[in-house]
């Protein structure tokens, strides 16, 4: 797939809170530190009508803004993010591919919640237990 077609395979947005627990990486296994039970929330819809022009991404823990950015301020867009995808893995209708988060990025511990917010997608808010 190209830049230039990427967009006829998009489906849709939404948010997504992928959690990473640091300290089970320290021995290089980031797939461990990133795919236990609960690790990604989504939701909680699919926004099919979105122009990904310069929207506003915001994480917050609790009260507390923990990320914000736009999408236009993306080291790179959408369509170059599946362009370079799908020279390595092969993508299926319903598969997801994230595209990365603000800096900002902080610890949670058991009692915080994280509202994941998109302009124009919504908000996802999960607990953390």
């Amino acid at each position: 797939m190209t830049a230039e077609d990427a967009a006829a395979h998009i489906l849709g947005y939404t948010c997504a809170n992928g959690v990473t627990a640091h300290d089970w990486r320290a021995d290089g296994q980031w797939a461990r530190a990133k795919s236990a039970d609960t690790f990604l929330p989504l939701g909680p819809w699919i926004t099919t009508d979105l122009a990904n022009g310069d929207l506003e991404m915001t994480t917050r823990i609790n009260d507390r803004t923990a990320q914000r950015s736009t999408t236009g301020e993306m080291i790179f867009g959408v369509s170059a993010i599946l362009a370079w995808v799908t020279r390595w893995f092969t993508l299926r209708p319903g598969d997801v591919v994230l595209t990365g988060s603000p800096a900002g990025v902080g610890p949670m511990k058991p009692g915080d919640e994280v509202t994941v917010a998109i302009e124009g997608v919504g908000e996802l808010t999960n607990p953390v237990r």
